[in-house]
């Protein structure tokens, strides 16, 4: 019996492991993606905030004021006390149980948000931002923060954080408000980009499993067995199993789970087919499969992901 378990616990181990290796390297893809770098400088030349994406188990202390080596934030983030009261604040606001849009303010004023940005059911990263007051600065709370600060043994230039304190940069809660519902709205694109990045990877990978994945797209409306795959690749099933997981990062099942899903998105698209038109088009042979695998793929049902399309086409 140990042995089974140990077995067992083994097996969803390398899962978990095989599981965060995959979202690692989405997480690089979206970091590092042309979309992302445009939205971020896009982002901070319109509201004068920075903006981050970080995976859920990553933490960058010096995240913010990656420019502005003067601001507040810079500043404090010198002291490592201060800078921990940061952490705590990013930390409460990217909770991963809470798959809401979060807003924390820290003590020294400066509030911090993260948007959770999804791969399938499961929380991938955060898109970040922060240092930014939601009161105006006022000298009786500039005060304050400087009591705790010589509390904790802080020595600095007090003229010059007084002057980084008051041209922090301040927004109504209405407006900053509206602008976390713009990142909520990049959160959606790249969530289904992340998607699509575990469908097609770009990396080099064997002619055999190059040929599998084109079979694949090529008769994904088509009942698709892992023999008939494998006999296209010219490999064994046994042989075929552990290189194509090897190759994608998702077993056979779940890649063409995700390829069918993401062809019936793009014919969601047409506000005149029906869902069952499209769940059945991509090779879904039931709606109850095809909704269990969109729920679980894209994060929402097929009805809330078309009502949630006119929403991003606005934007």
């Amino acid at each position: 019996m140990k042995g089974t378990v140990g077995t067992v616990s083994k097996g969803v181990m390398r899962k978990r492991s095989a599981s965060r290796s995959s979202d690692q390297e989405v997480m690089r893809h979206l970091s590092r993606s042309q979309i992302f770098k445009d939205y971020e400088r896009a982002f901070s030349e319109a509201t004068g905030l920075p903006l981050n994406i970080r995976r859920h188990d990553s933490w960058s202390p010096a995240r913010h004021g990656k420019e502005d080596h003067d601001s507040f934030a810079s500043i404090l983030a010198r002291f490592n006390k201060a800078r921990a009261a940061c952490l705590r604040a990013q930390t409460d606001a990217s909770g991963e149980s809470d798959s809401t849009t979060r807003t924390v303010t820290w003590f020294a004023g400066l509030s911090e948000s993260a948007v959770p940005v999804y791969v399938g059911d499961h929380i991938l990263g955060f898109l970040e931002t922060g240092e930014v007051m939601l009161k105006n600065p006022t000298k009786k709370h500039f005060a304050t923060i400087t009591r705790q600060l010589r509390a904790w043994g802080y020595k600095t230039d007090w003229k010059q954080l007084e002057r980084a304190y008051f041209r922090t940069c301040v927004l109504s809660p209405d407006r900053y408000r509206a602008m976390l519902r713009l990142l909520s709205i990049f959160a959606q694109h790249l969530s289904i980009l992340s998607n699509q990045l575990v469908v097609r990877r770009e990396k080099d990978e064997p002619a055999n499993m190059a040929r599998s994945r084109q079979f694949i797209e090529k008769y994904q409306a088509e009942p698709l067995s892992l023999g008939r795959v494998a006999h296209a690749a010219n490999i064994s099933r046994h042989y075929f199993c552990k290189m194509f997981k090897k190759a994608t990062g998702i077993n056979f099942i779940d890649y063409l789970s995700r390829v069918r899903v993401e062809k019936s998105k793009t014919l969601l698209l047409n506000p005149n087919s029906r869902i069952s038109e499209a769940a059945f088009a991509c090779g879904f042979q039931s709606m109850t499969n095809f909704n269990r695998a969109f729920k679980r793929i894209v994060g929402r049902s097929p009805t809330q992901f078309r009502e949630s399309l006119p929403k991003l086409r606005r934007s």
